[in-house]
């Protein structure tokens, strides 16, 4: 019986480790994801032109291999993929260690929990919601809250972006981006073994409040500054 709870554990813990390693690769996936994304949203400062031929490149990418999309429908598949992968494993890791969890844990389990750390259940939740209405707003069905054109990239964004709702409802969830940022950069680098010195935990730190500030904030900057009517 000892011998075989061994091995259940073993196993277990093996299991843990892994869904952690496909959640930091997966997550590192989108880290690469959204700062190519920044990078296409910021080309709006350059005007409509600029954006909308961005827009245009990305569908033309891979021709006449690929058909025309054909590239951003692959790349897209790998994200959805990637995040099955994530929230999977997300929903399981947090089941065992809810499974594993003294009771009287609970009562300080926040104590020397940092707010990115707290909130990253939810966080996440908020992201994942956020991403399916995105999608509708700005890829799959084109929706245009102020009821004007869908086939404009460009126009479509400062439509959206001309409203204050939509500004609030984008910049909340930029919040909730930078906090999963900051929190899973930390964790990825626990997870790949890069944080055993205090040295090694400061930098991993530093690294996710670089890339929550960087992201979180280059993102922000567009809506608002369509919503202050700097981009027209």
């Amino acid at each position: 019986m000892a011998t075989s709870t061994l091995v259940r554990g073993a196993r277990a813990s093996r299991s843990t480790i892994t869904l952690k390693i496909l959640m930091a690769g997966s997550g590192a996936l989108f880290i690469l994801y959204v700062l190519l994304h920044m990078y296409g949203n910021l080309k709006a400062f350059s005007g409509e032109s600029a954006f909308n031929e961005y827009a245009e490149h990305l569908r033309e990418l891979g021709e006449p291999m690929l058909p025309y999309a054909g590239f951003l429908w692959l790349f897209r598949s790998a994200l959805i993929i990637a995040l099955v992968v994530h929230v999977y494993a997300a929903v399981t890791l947090w089941k065992r260690a809810k499974a594993a969890r003294p009771v009287q844990y609970e009562v300080n389990k926040y104590k020397h929990s940092s707010i990115s750390s707290r909130t990253m259940r939810w966080g996440g939740l908020t992201l994942l919601l956020f991403l399916v209405w995105h999608l509708l707003n700005f890829t799959i069905v084109k929706v245009n809250p102020t009821g004007g054109e869908t086939n404009n990239p460009y126009q479509l964004m400062v439509d959206t972006f001309g409203l204050w709702w939509m500004t609030l409802i984008y910049l909340a969830a930029m919040v909730a981006l930078g906090l999963h940022l900051h929190h899973g950069t930390f964790s990825a680098a626990q997870t790949l073994g890069w944080t055993s010195t205090a040295a090694a935990r400061t930098r991993a730190r530093t690294l996710g409040w670089v890339l929550a500030v960087v992201i979180a904030g280059g993102f922000s900057l567009v809506p608002l500054f369509t919503l202050f009517g700097v981009i027209d």
